[in-house]
């Protein structure tokens, strides 16, 4: 799976009063109508149990130049603040973080968790999705990657 290319998002959702968000690349649309997206985070991991909860998350698609961030919500990279204070963001209509400067956003209420092997795939219907200029921040061969018009 290292070969496949995939999108780096952060998904973010509320939990025990504050937030929570966590680096994936295992993101993908699933219907144009409705409007449904696909996510899918390790069963064990505490954002699987906090989306449930919550009933709703949010995906940060992230532009090349927020490697950085990437880096924080997958863990390797100090937290200085797992509650977002040091994170360039904003609330969306569903009170939940969205990420400043991503190529896109979508924010879903959760429709379906199914498990499947060590993952839960999480079925969200986007309720509102925003698009801005840049290139997307893009995971291939265990790196980053940059896009480039071919």
């Amino acid at each position: 799976m290292a070969h496949h290319p995939a999108a780096v998002v952060v998904v973010s959702t509320t939990h025990e009063g504050g937030y929570r968000g966590l680096t994936a690349t295992s993101f993908a649309s699933v219907s144009l109508e409705p409007p449904l997206v696909l996510v899918c985070i390790e069963s064990l991991a505490t954002m699987s149990a906090a989306v449930l909860e919550a009933g709703m998350f949010n995906v940060s698609v992230l532009a090349a130049r927020q490697e950085f961030l990437a880096e924080r919500f997958a863990g390797r990279a100090p937290v200085v603040d797992p509650r977002w204070r040091e994170v360039p963001h904003h609330m969306g209509r569903n009170r939940i973080p969205l990420v400043d400067g991503c190529v896109a956003s979508f924010e879903c209420d959760l429709l379906h968790a199914h498990s499947a092997g060590d993952h839960q795939v999480f079925v969200g219907l986007v309720q509102q999705a925003t698009r801005e200029p840049g290139e997307p921040l893009v995971y291939w061969d265990r790196t980053f990657w940059r896009l480039a018009p071919s």
